[in-house]
């Protein structure tokens, strides 16, 4: 038996280190060629190392250090308020869609749940956004449009039910009120759903390009995810625009694109590993119990 559950564990062994090499081979490869020349990229293909060693993305990429670095400003000030506020707001909102004495929770839970199969499209949200709350080209139209996810409400909620009724009855004996319950016993219980969520919720808003390119027409307001694709947009007609009589490798937008994917993820890549311990177990809760 002891022979037999070694042989399974070596073999789950090699077939889990296979896959953190497809992981990791493709992230080394964008690294290696963001740093390539562009001509040797072109020439000799991808490789684990640069053929040729070049800044020369990088340079065109920061350019402009002052528009990047705003937009960075930007990117993460209206990130971490929208993931803080909504977290706190499907926080609360999925507190009473748990609770079983709550008269109202399934007109609320179908309510919620009618949300995720169907939306009012873009040109309502655009007009609402523009003519009736009055928040476009301003900071706010990143945060408040989407502060509720119906998806991650529904996976706080079920880490919620998950929790033992005889705490929250133990607590009401107690005097507990409900407001207490919830901060005090049901949310600190459940930070590892809660953190996931965050994490889920701050990488769509960190890659969030389109809110940039309905609503903002200041470009000290522009996100760093529609900056980056703005230049690269840019790099591409310069290159194929004939009449500047400059030559197409001046300008290398192929390692241009693998620098852009670094500069974007790179503070993701930073945060992930704090909330890393929360990630698995908190989906896990969220997502097999119902």
């Amino acid at each position: 038996m002891r022979k037999k559950k070694s042989k399974g564990q070596i073999v789950l062994h090699i077939v889990f280190l296979l896959l953190m090499v497809a992981y990791i081979l493709p992230f080394v490869c964008l690294v290696a060629s963001s740093f390539t020349d562009e001509t040797a990229l072109v020439q000799n293909g991808y490789s684990l190392l640069p053929s040729k060693f070049s800044l020369e993305a990088y340079k065109t990429v920061f350019r402009t250090p002052m528009k990047m670095i705003r937009a960075y400003g930007v990117t993460i000030t209206f990130t971490l308020a929208a993931t803080l506020l909504s977290t706190v707001v499907m926080s609360l909102l999925a507190y009473p869609l748990s609770r079983p004495n709550f008269i109202w929770r399934k007109q609320l839970n179908f309510f919620v749940y009618f949300t995720m199969l169907f939306s009012g499209g873009m040109v309502p949200s655009y007009l609402l956004i523009r003519n009736v709350l009055h928040i476009d080209n301003t900071i706010l139209v990143y945060i408040l449009p989407g502060l509720v996810s119906a998806y991650y409400v529904m996976i706080i909620r079920t880490s919620y039910r998950a929790i033992p009724d005889e705490l929250v009855e133990a607590a009401k004996i107690d005097g507990a009120k409900e407001l207490f319950i919830c901060f005090k016993i049901i949310i600190p219980l459940s930070k590892a759903s809660i953190a996931s969520v965050a994490f889920l919720f701050l990488v769509e808003k960190w890659n969030d390009w389109m809110t940039s390119m309905l609503y903002i027409r200041n470009p000290d307001l522009y996100s760093l995810q529609y900056l980056l694709q703005k230049l690269l947009r840019e790099a591409d007609a310069l290159k194929n625009y004939t009449g500047l009589g400059m030559s197409s490798e001046l300008m290398p937008t192929e390692t241009m694109r693998f620098a852009m994917a670094i500069v974007a993820a790179g503070p993701v890549l930073v945060i992930f590993p704090y909330f890393q311990k929360y990630f698995t177990k908190g989906m896990t809760l969220g997502g097999v119990k119902g």
